[in-house]
């Protein structure tokens, strides 16, 4: 699959293209609430873990369908400190193929999957993590660049 150029904005309005970044590989990372236990985990974890993605020249970019305004008390909250954009029109999650039926407490429904696509700095997806698990994710996200890297 190839990179789809998209225009987001963050948890401040600032708008994001994804073709802003090229030329620095992308950890562009969708998820489904703000504020809930698995994502505010898996979020917490890319911000503790921002310096050694930064000193590969890696951008994190989370994508919920969220509000601007439920972003920005989500980013808030925690102090993270990469973008995490908002698509309630669900176009780019569509796009992404992060859209689709989940399962939850014997019941079935339509919802965000958290899934992660790993860009390098051409543009190309190089890496492509279905459900993942929020707690190991970012470690597992790092090692991957470096080891492509080489």
């Amino acid at each position: 699959m190839k990179t789809k150029d998209f225009e987001l904005p963050d948890q401040n309005g600032k708008v994001h293209k994804l073709s802003d970044y090229k030329g620095k590989w992308i950890v562009l990372y969708f998820y489904p609430k703000d504020d809930t236990p698995g994502c505010t985990k898996e979020a917490c974890n890319f911000r503790d873990s921002i310096d050694k993605f930064q000193k590969i020249g890696a951008q994190i970019l989370g994508v919920s369908k969220d509000t601007i305004a439920s972003h920005k008390k989500f980013a808030e909250k925690y102090k993270l400190n990469f973008p995490i954009l908002s698509n309630e029109t669900k176009e780019v999650i569509k796009a992404y193929k992060s859209w689709g039926i989940k399962k939850f407490m014997g019941r079935q429904f339509e919802g965000i999957i958290r899934n992660t696509y790993l860009i390098d700095p051409n543009g190309k997806i190089k890496k492509f993590y279905e459900k993942v698990n929020p707690l190991t994710h970012p470690s597992e996200v790092l090692s991957d660049i470096k080891s492509l890297q080489v």
